[in-house]
């Protein structure tokens, strides 16, 4: 890998390049974790990429997820063996050799009260169990991810606090992958496809898409640009059908909400709450780094003109807060909400409950030969890229070995015990990795910069994400480098301090 830094002279500068008439091999339409693994997926291989996104990195579902990378076991539990197995796989990947500094293991417990039956606890039990040996098939280690086990009530209580004592028999402990963040999975990504060559166009929005370029408007300038490319690949998730007519979507809907995880006695361990009356459906309390936790999430169809953020409608918050009141010794209410969020999975169009449709992706070809990647996961970008890479290089006849992302480490990864090293605050190891001694150097020089803006987040990173992470105005920053605004108040609080650091970053980007 070259230069990784993403910022407004580069992305100038890849736009000239564009405008000028260079053909690339491959052109990737959206800027989310599926477009940014293509990107990175055939950078790797060689060819020669630009990527153009209309809004920012990560700007639609990608960054509302529930910042899981899971073992698929929901998959496992109605049968589907194949995508259990490949989402366990996935996982091992991206917490042992791709984004390691991005990742953690995360303890969930079932807590087992009386509305848990003793044969549905056992028939749970098992599930986790197969789950468990998918986890050594994939060949990662109980040292990361240990193996499930009952656990006594007082355990269970010392691993959840805020659950309801009353009727509480004991719980089921598992161990899945979780994020950091989601977000900044994908600007890794963005970045190390830029390592590679790639161009990485924020801001640009498609017109018109054909099997052999677009017409992009820069939305910085107004300029119309034309690229020109001998595959193109549509990785625009739940938009993907505007670009493309023979591709039809059926929307599900992912709500969470943002509460305090010390008022709920939920620190450390995840909650997986069996909702009553579905057996095998769950709801989760999910704990984060900073001390918030996600309680979500919902499954509902969405029908209609996608919205650039979708709304948490409050049928979804109800169903919420009535689930966690089932666990919780003191039931949460709209006064607990911090925050809401909700991504849209861009499912394909079939019969029957979203809750059902096939969580397999898909690789389309359409007439004109735009290739579309939709479906999936998070947890399996990496395949669905790699897919997507392999149906460009055969359509356009491209000179590319094999797909290199499997071993190929993100921007800032390193072995867990490097990481355990590195010389800077564990907080920002967390969330850059090994490139955390450089976003601590900033505040170290200037020490205005090392200051808080918002909760943990220093002025230094907001630095950091306008010279390198391609940001390019405070919501960028807000919303997405950091994630200051999961909560609206957080995020107003914080915006005329990181408006000024953005335009003062970007001077300094555009004099270097």
């Amino acid at each position: 890998m070259t230069d990784t830094h993403l910022n407004a002279r580069r992305r100038a500068a890849d736009l000239a390049a564009l405008a000028a008439g260079e053909v690339v091999d491959v052109l990737v339409v959206g800027g989310g974790v599926t477009g940014a693994g293509v990107a990175l997926d055939a950078a790797s291989r060689g060819l020669s990429v630009a990527l153009v996104e209309a809004e920012d990195l990560a700007f639609g579902t990608s960054r509302w997820s529930s910042k899981l990378v899971h073992g698929g076991l929901r998959y496992l539990a109605k049968g589907d063996v194949g995508l259990a197995h490949e989402s366990a796989v996935e996982r091992g990947i991206v917490m042992t050799r791709t984004a390691p500094h991005l990742t953690r293991p995360l303890p969930q417990v079932i807590p087992l009260h009386a509305n848990v039956s003793t044969m549905d606890a056992a028939i749970t039990f098992a599930g986790l169990a197969a789950g468990d040996v998918l986890r050594r098939v994939a060949r990662t280690p109980s040292s990361l991810l240990p193996r499930p086990r009952k656990v006594s009530a007082p355990e269970t209580l010392a691993l959840a606090p805020g659950l309801r004592r009353a009727g509480l028999r004991g719980g089921l402990l598992s161990f899945d992958g979780q994020l950091i963040d989601d977000a900044r999975l994908v600007v890794a990504l963005a970045r190390t496809a830029a390592g590679f060559g790639a161009r990485v166009i924020t801001k640009a929005k498609v017109t018109t898409l054909t099997g052999t370029g677009a017409d992009v408007v820069d939305r910085l300038t107004g300029d119309t640009v034309q690229i020109r490319a001998r595959a193109v690949v549509n990785a625009t998730g739940v938009w993907a059908g505007t670009l493309v007519d023979s591709v039809t979507l059926r929307p599900s809907r992912g709500s969470h909400l943002v509460l305090d995880g010390k008022a709920l006695g939920i620190e450390n361990a995840a909650l997986t709450v069996p909702v009553p009356g579905h057996f095998g459906r769950y709801a989760l309390l999910l704990p984060q780094a900073d001390g918030r936790v996600y309680l979500g999430l919902t499954d509902e169809p969405v029908d209609g003109p996608i919205p650039d953020v979708p709304a948490v409608p409050e049928s979804d918050v109800d169903f919420l807060l009535d689930i966690a009141g089932t666990v919780l010794a003191t039931p949460p209410t709209r006064a607990d909400i911090l925050g809401r969020f909700a991504g849209l999975r861009p499912l394909l169009d079939a019969p029957g409950r979203s809750a059902d449709l096939s969580r397999h992706h898909a690789v389309l070809t359409a007439p004109d030969g735009v290739i579309t990647v939709v479906g999936g996961k998070l947890t399996t970008y990496r395949r669905m890229a790699a897919d997507a890479v392999d149906r460009a290089v055969e359509s356009a006849k491209l000179a590319a070995g094999p797909s290199r992302t499997a071993a190929l480490p993100l921007v800032g990864a390193a072995s867990r015990p490097q990481l355990a090293a590195v010389d800077a605050p564990e907080r920002l190891v967390r969330r850059y990795g090994t490139e955390a001694v450089k976003v601590h150097a900033i505040g170290l020089l200037d020490p205005a910069l090392a200051e808080p803006i918002a909760a943990e987040i220093t002025a230094a990173e907001v630095v950091w994400a306008v010279r390198n992470e391609g940001a390019l105005d405070a919501d960028d920053v807000l919303q997405r480098r950091t994630r200051i605004g999961l909560v609206d108040a957080d995020a107003e609080a914080a915006r005329p301090a990181v408006t000024d650091l953005v335009a003062r970053a970007l001077h300094g980007v555009d004099q270097r």
